[in-house]
């Protein structure tokens, strides 16, 4: 029985899929023609991208491969509330910092260059 983490990585990339393929024969048959018919491409983009999803789901390398990520995703230590929150404050002030100074020292040459060169 496969589990909620397997499912859930062919439940997503049957709506990527589907919604890649509603795009793609939007733009195809809109260039023929003015206004596309949205129920034959609705339907046409579900049917394909849910027996490429079906396809895939039984093909036993891809399984196998989803079914390894699924166990390594398993492993993984995920960061605590507040470790994400120091984390993101480290970033954005250090992000700050660096378009301060850049954006000062990027003013201070553009001026002495433009001066320079218009007297």
């Amino acid at each position: 029985m496969p589990n909620k983490s397997m499912q859930i990585m062919f439940a997503s990339a049957l709506l990527v899929l589907y919604v890649l393929m509603y795009w793609t024969g939007d733009w195809v048959w809109g260039y023929f023609t003015r206004h596309p018919n949205d129920w034959i491409l609705i339907s046409g983009a579900l049917a394909a991208s849910l027996a490429t999803v079906i396809a895939l789901y039984k093909n036993d390398r891809v399984y196998m491969l989803a079914n390894d990520v699924a166990g390594e995703l398993k492993k993984v230590t995920w960061p605590t509330r507040k470790e994400v929150q120091a984390a993101t404050i480290v970033v954005i002030i250090t992000v700050v910092i660096a378009a301060i100074i850049l954006g000062l020292v990027f003013d201070f040459i553009w001026s002495k260059l433009t001066d320079a060169i218009y007297g």
